[in-house]
């Protein structure tokens, strides 16, 4: 008695879920989007129930008497419980499409598995292209699997991906590899140039960096220049120099790269400059002076006059500038560094009865 409905009824449930689903899908998936999900699932189903064969190939037997094992291994392997074994295994219980489509062909998968696998080994072949009809072989598409475009051999000429390739979805129009172009492509895209064309195959190799179309691999190959290069007097084609017009602002300095530049920040210690570092400043930054054919940082600290004022402060230099703080021992109260009042301090004031309050007071 082969396994029915009943010893899997987990499955019902899923069908009516699966087909609530599909009545979801917006009206312009429904025909090509579905033929292309159910090629899928059936692709998925047959890996898995390989898997499952692999799974199961030697379950239960491991040493030991080795002619009973083989004997009993032998009724296993075409037997109805590890054709169930494989089948419990073969969708995840959320993956509705899988469900819905074992449950409705689970007939078809029996007598694939007791009657015909000897005849028919490859299951996706027999069961997704030539049964159920979900899928088509490769290099063809659409529900009559007609060859794609460059033919079944060779879909789009080895340049390009046909559209719905071995399913019953897509309309057999190519999606070019980047190098090539056109329906069959077969034609070189911009950037690119033919190395080799017939009416079967053709090789697009790229161009020269300077070179938006061209005919050869040099820069004298080029027909038209890419932004950034231009034609010099040999009409091969060369970087332009942006940097020449002074493309960049007056705190930045320009980088020519090959056809294009960049604006890059000049040094803290320039006001303009004409490259990278403080040797290339046109002018020494408020702080720094020119030492060296170098701007570098002043030292406020230790010039002559001093900085900080205040009493009881400090000066501390910095890059281009310097700052005053309290010395050691002092806080700032509200712009007066203060002597510093510690906790047992408080406490000893408090005992000796000290009062910053005069004896004339009383």
């Amino acid at each position: 008695m082969r396994p029915g409905p009943a010893a899997r009824p987990a499955r019902a449930p899923l069908a009516v879920a699966f087909c609530a689903a599909l009545l979801m899908l917006p009206p312009g998936l429904c025909a090509g989007e579905r033929r292309r999900l159910a090629c899928s699932t059936c692709r998925g189903i047959v890996d898995r129930f390989n898997q499952g064969l692999a799974d199961t190939a030697k379950k239960n037997f491991g040493g030991g008497n080795t002619a009973w094992e083989e004997k009993t291994l032998s009724k296993y392997e075409s037997s109805e419980i590890r054709l169930v074994e494989i089948i419990e295994n073969l969708c995840d219980s959320s993956n509705f499409e899988c469900n819905n489509m074992v449950e409705e062909h689970e007939e078809h998968i029996e007598k694939w598995w007791f009657k015909l696998k000897k005849k028919y080994p490859d299951l996706f072949k027999w069961f997704c292209i030539e049964t159920i009809e979900v899928c088509c072989p490769a290099g063809t598409y659409g529900p009559d699997c007609l060859a794609c475009r460059g033919g079944s051999e060779r879909p789009c000429h080895g340049n390009g991906h046909c559209d719905g390739d071995g399913t019953r979805g897509g309309d057999g129009s190519c999606s070019c590899n980047k190098e090539y172009t056109g329906a069959f492509c077969l034609d070189c895209s911009d950037g690119y140039y033919s190395t080799l064309r017939n009416e079967t195959h053709s090789i697009c190799t790229a161009c020269h960096a300077a070179c938006k179309t061209c005919t050869g691999s040099s820069n004298k190959d080029c027909q038209d220049c890419k932004e950034g290069w231009i034609k010099n007097k040999e009409a091969a084609c060369v970087d332009l120099d942006e940097c020449a017009a002074s493309p960049c602002k007056d705190h930045q300095y320009c980088l020519n790269t090959d056809g294009s530049f960049s604006c890059k920040a000049c040094d803290a210690s320039c006001i303009g400059c004409t490259g990278e570092g403080s040797d290339k400043c046109k002018t020494c930054a408020s702080g720094y002076t020119k030492e060296d054919e170098r701007c570098t940082d002043i030292d406020e600290c230790n010039l002559p006059e001093k900085a900080c004022m205040k009493e009881n402060q400090d000066c501390v230099n910095t890059s281009g500038s310097y700052k005053c703080v309290c010395s050691e021992g002092f806080e700032d109260k509200q712009g007066t560094c203060l002597q510093t009042v510690k906790p047992g301090d408080e406490v000893e004031s408090e005992t000796t009865g000290s009062s910053p309050i005069g004896h004339d007071d009383l």
